[in-house]
């Protein structure tokens, strides 16, 4: 299957931008479309991050057509890693796939450390950056403001402004969105995940093309195509890249009739995605779907793994998927 996303060597993407000064141009970019897969953190026994099987992991969701990764974000179990953990992750992500966009997700308790977290994604060779607000502290649009621009002010990479109020408690609205875009040349993307359908057609109509647009819930993925998204940051990729793919490619090019059958099949899983127990379900999905080749259970505390009846049911939905999957 074709890869939908793709790199080009570029000046800055728009005049608006060339008239900002702020710092040097960054000499390549990011194409925003395609599907981007938010990989898990896969665990040894001893709960150090496998770093192998996360490089190989990598290779095999570009080799299905993923366009871009985006890493240790809160599916990859950000909050519990270490600055110098998630530093190695980005590494051994650009390592192993020479010439793919690796996105890191930026967040942390302080400004200081995502500006930090930032620019040491800027020194590995990563090609972008998923800004997200502050972990715990929810306030008001003054501060949220200040940390977003800190952040991605600090290098020239390509950001997307990830909006997640239902994990995060911090709704940027459209007019806040075109804010941030007004003032940094490098304000390229949104991740729109605030479950709202309408929230797409809002940022379209106050900001226009001047951001491009994502999906990031998984059981919208289809509505968001439907309504201009270009890329798609999802989890259950981590385990089905190829249907994701197929699905980006029907729903982004108007076939949503054609893309139905695929969307149904997968919206038990897709569901899986917008729980709190995320990270476990979807590394379920990855361990079975891989025959165990690309994933394990294991999580890092507080979250632990799933047992009992809520792992029989969850096994359950995603056996029956396994054994009902459509062909491609």
């Amino acid at each position: 299957m074709a890869n939908p996303g793709s790199l080009s060597q570029c000046a800055p993407r728009s005049a608006a931008i060339r008239c900002h000064n702020l710092y040097p141009i960054t000499i390549m970019s990011i194409e925003w479309k395609g599907v981007m897969p938010a990989t898990l953190t896969q665990f040894n026994e001893d709960l150090s991050i496998d770093h192998g099987l996360m490089a190989d992991h990598g290779k095999w969701l570009i080799e299905n057509g993923c366009s871009a990764i985006v890493v240790h974000g809160s599916l990859g179990e950000g909050a519990t890693l270490s600055f110098a953990e998630k530093v190695a992750l980005q590494k051994t992500y650009v390592e192993a796939v020479p010439g793919t966009p690796i996105i890191p997700g930026v967040a942390a308790l302080s400004t200081k450390e995502a500006v930090d977290l930032a620019k040491a994604a800027k020194d590995n060779g990563c090609r972008g950056l998923m800004v997200l607000p502050p972990y715990l502290y929810s306030s008001d649009w003054r501060e949220m403001k200040a940390h977003m621009k800190a952040v991605i002010s600090a290098t020239d990479l390509p950001c997307i402004i990830y909006n997640n109020p239902v994990a995060y408690k911090t709704d940027f609205t459209p007019l806040q969105m075109k804010e941030l875009a007004d003032e940094l040349p490098n304000a390229e993307a949104v991740k729109e995940s605030s479950t709202d359908v309408r929230r797409i057609a809002g940022i379209r109509e106050v900001c226009g093309d001047r951001l491009v647009l994502g999906v990031g819930v998984d059981d919208c993925a289809l509505e968001g195509f439907a309504m201009g998204a270009k890329f798609w940051i999802t989890g259950v990729g981590d385990a089905f890249p190829a249907y994701n793919v197929k699905l980006f490619e029907l729903g982004t090019t108007g076939r949503i009739e054609e893309a139905m059958p695929i969307y149904e099949w997968m919206l038990p899983m897709l569901r899986m995605d917008t729980v709190v127990k995320f990270v476990q379900l979807i590394k379920l999905q990855q361990n079975l779907a891989t025959g165990g080749k690309f994933g394990n259970n294991r999580v890092r505390p507080p979250r632990l793994e799933l047992v009992g009846a809520e792992l029989a049911e969850a096994t359950a939905i995603i056996e029956k998927a396994l054994a009902t999957a459509p062909a491609l």
